[in-house]
């Protein structure tokens, strides 16, 4: 089932932040990281996101729980590059007929991965550590977003894990009318699209009736609304995104203190 609320203790120092401001330093660390291609950069970061994770209130075990799909898509890079990388430069480590693999492309894969867990592991973080309603809430007052937009995301971020559960009972309900794929896996192919377009479908439905439902509910107003809870963003806050960006360009600076720095665009 899928869980969108925060895991951390309530009362660590960065949890307690502001969520536009743990969204920002978020926001800020990550797209430095992204003008670079070296794994030196990122192996930084990461160090670094990992020595900050007491100050959320967030043990390790909990970040792994989030952040495991991460390591689908490391897989991913890692075979696609082995398979189709252009540049073959380097050593050549294992010869295979098509499948070559040469220390050039094992280091590019290497920057790759660590700079995809360098740039969403901020994001865990921010999200495993924030409320969903205080995040809407201070997006509307700090960030002035629209209420509807800020409101209507966190309709939808409060009905997603509703879909594991909806996942579950369409096929406990095909299963109980003898909808079975077997052992065909061209079979498991049709029935995984079927169950994910009448889930589609579902979602769509619900989404429309909730829409209806907050807009007869007033929450389609021009006038201004007031807030039960109110998100200050103080020095601290401040502090929190100028030490992000400040850490970011830090380990760009190490990276080009070492010679490592591969810019991404040049």
């Amino acid at each position: 089932m899928i869980s969108l609320q925060p895991v951390a203790r309530a009362d660590a120092p960065l949890a307690r932040r502001n969520p536009v401001a743990k969204l920002t330093a978020a926001l800020l660390f990550t797209f430095a990281l992204m003008t670079t291609l070296d794994p030196v950069a990122p192996a930084i970061a990461i160090a670094v996101e990992l020595a900050v994770l007491p100050l959320f209130g967030l043990r390790p075990r909990e970040l792994a729980r989030r952040a495991w799909p991460l390591l689908a898509g490391a897989g991913g890079i890692l075979v696609t590059l082995v398979l189709f990388a252009a540049d073959r430069s380097g050593r050549v480590l294992l010869d295979a007929g098509p499948v070559v693999v040469t220390s050039g492309v094992l280091l590019t894969a290497l920057g790759l991965v660590l700079r995809l867990f360098a740039v969403a592991l901020p994001g865990v973080i921010v999200f495993a550590t924030t409320d969903p309603t205080d995040l809407a809430d201070a997006l509307v007052q700090n960030a002035k977003a629209p209420a509807r937009f800020a409101i209507g995301a966190l309709a939808a971020f409060r009905l997603l894990p509703l879909l594991g559960q909806e996942w579950q009972m369409i096929t406990m309900a095909r299963r109980a009318r003898g909808v079975q794929a077997g052992r065909n896996p061209v079979a498991k192919l049709r029935l995984f699209v079927s169950t994910a377009f009448t889930l589609l479908v579902g979602a769509i439905r619900r989404g429309i009736r909730l829409a209806v439902a907050m807009d007869a509910r007033g929450f389609d107003a021009g006038g201004a609304r007031t807030f039960a809870r109110r998100q200050h963003f103080g020095p601290a806050d401040w502090l929190l995104v100028v030490g992000a960006t400040a850490l970011a360009g830090a380990a760009l600076g190490v990276s080009i203190a070492l010679g490592t720095f591969r810019p991404l665009i040049g």
